[in-house]
């Protein structure tokens, strides 16, 4: 027998294994129809609006081929009171919700919904017009999660175990005005910063200490998230304030630019959607929606109208056709419309739908309605007929549905969670 050293020894063996299990996924893959390997599981959808901040998933693996009844529900929890969304990474589910006055973020199991942990904190409930709790939803980075409450409480948690790494509250440590419906922009990471839309337009925190970085001023801020995009070689985000969408430096807080946006009771609350040179924004009680040209530091309107009243939920942009729900709040008509991004007129309308929310996912809008209602159909200019809906929730459903791993997530107002299956059958692929 020959003896090798030991580090050849090491390195021949450990090449040799990696070959073996290789192999053996491989084997298994073709024996077993419908067998995946973990690391061939479709993309987690980790922060608000999805990995790309657009809401289009890149799930292709799922399906509309729903039974008679609806898609089967695999679990079913309570998170308590709240408007947050659902973030999913690593076989875990986050969210949060509010019981007695008291926030509680979850991480559940994506499999069967059991807490895998949780943490709770003092905050109120604060309904105003609406049933209140936390609107911001939890942001996933490899192995931590950053949440923000509504009064401005921000943790940075170990994603598997819960361990606080650090906290804070901005509201507190920088005497910033809290909005009349609180804080709502989900936090976003970008390079070693964490975003937040708090204060006139942005606090930077430094993501491993949570050390402030950079502050905008102490003004009420809107309700939208931040949105990342490139200019000059550099990084900036877009994010509504309460009386303008604005541009700052990633890295400073340096405004690029700013477009006055008066809303009633300053409620600029949707995503703006930037596409090349062009900025999307809409905002509901009538304001309408508008595009700008925004390829230097004085924005040119290209066309304004109010075919889109964005409430809260943000459009989704594809192949030059944006797909939101227009309408207010109280309107339980709202509809779902599609309008050309090039001149803002309107392609169709689905009415009925009220103030719900939309993803798109391998050319498909996957829609819940106000009432809880989820529907399926083509995203196309020339109208929207579902293919596939179901009740699958009742009471008031505001908050945007998520696929993530074949699985559609769907949240109401009250807190109640459900996680529907739409894997296609063993041996499938997606068939919709």
């Amino acid at each position: 027998m020959r003896v090798l050293p030991v580090k050849e020894s090491f390195s021949s063996r450990r090449e040799q294994t990696g070959k073996l299990v290789r192999n053996l996924l491989l084997i298994s893959a073709i024996l077993v129809p419908g067998w995946r390997p973990l690391e061939a599981r479709a993309d987690d959808w980790y922060r608000w609006r999805g990995p790309d901040l657009n809401g289009v998933s890149r799930e292709k693996e799922w399906t509309t081929a729903w039974p008679k009844n609806g898609p089967k529900q695999i679990w079913k929890a309570a998170v308590g009171t709240g408007f947050s969304s659902l973030a999913v990474s690593q076989g875990r589910v986050y969210t949060m919700g509010n019981a007695g006055d008291t926030d509680t973020v979850f991480c559940l199991n994506a499999d069967n919904g059991a807490v895998i942990w949780k943490h709770s904190y003092s905050c109120p409930v604060d309904p105003n017009a609406y049933e209140g709790g936390p609107s911001a939803t939890p942001t996933v980075d490899e192995k931590v999660v950053y949440t923000l409450s509504k009064k401005g409480h921000v943790f940075c948690f170990d994603a598997a175990t819960g361990k606080i790494a650090w906290q804070k509250n901005i509201a507190t440590e920088l005497r910033l005005e809290v909005p009349d419906w609180g804080f709502a922009g989900s936090p976003l990471v970008e390079g070693n910063l964490l975003i937040l839309n708090a204060g006139t337009a942005g606090v930077a925190l430094d993501k491993t200490s949570g050390k402030v970085v950079w502050s905008t001023g102490s003004s009420a801020a809107g309700y939208s998230s931040a949105v990342p995009f490139d200019f000059n070689q550099q990084r900036f985000v877009a994010l509504f304030a309460a009386s303008e969408v604005m541009a700052v430096n990633a890295r400073t807080g340096k405004t690029l630019w700013r477009i006055p946006w008066e809303t009633s009771y300053n409620v600029n609350a949707a995503d703006p959607i930037l596409q090349g040179d062009k900025v999307f924004i809409s905002s509901g009680y009538d304001r309408g929606c508008a595009a700008f040209r925004v390829n230097s530091s004085k924005p040119a309107v290209l066309w304004e109208n109010k075919n889109m009243r964005n409430h809260f939920n943000s459009c989704v942009l594809l192949n030059g056709c944006v797909y939101g729900i227009d309408g207010n709040a109280s309107a339980s008509d709202a509809a779902l419309k599609c309008i050309d991004l090039a001149d803002g007129k309107v392609k169709w309308t689905f009415p009925g739908v009220g103030t719900g929310g939309i993803t798109i996912a391998d050319g498909k809008l996957i829609v819940i309605s106000a009432r809880g209602e989820l529907m399926v159909g083509e995203a196309s200019p020339s109208g929207f007929k579902p293919v596939s809906r179901a009740q699958v929730l009742g009471g008031k459903c505001w908050i945007t549905p998520v696929l993530a791993n074949g699985r559609i997530f769907c949240r109401n107002a009250a807190g109640a969670v459900v996680c529907l299956d739409a894997r296609p059958p063993a041996g499938q692929t997606g068939k919709n």
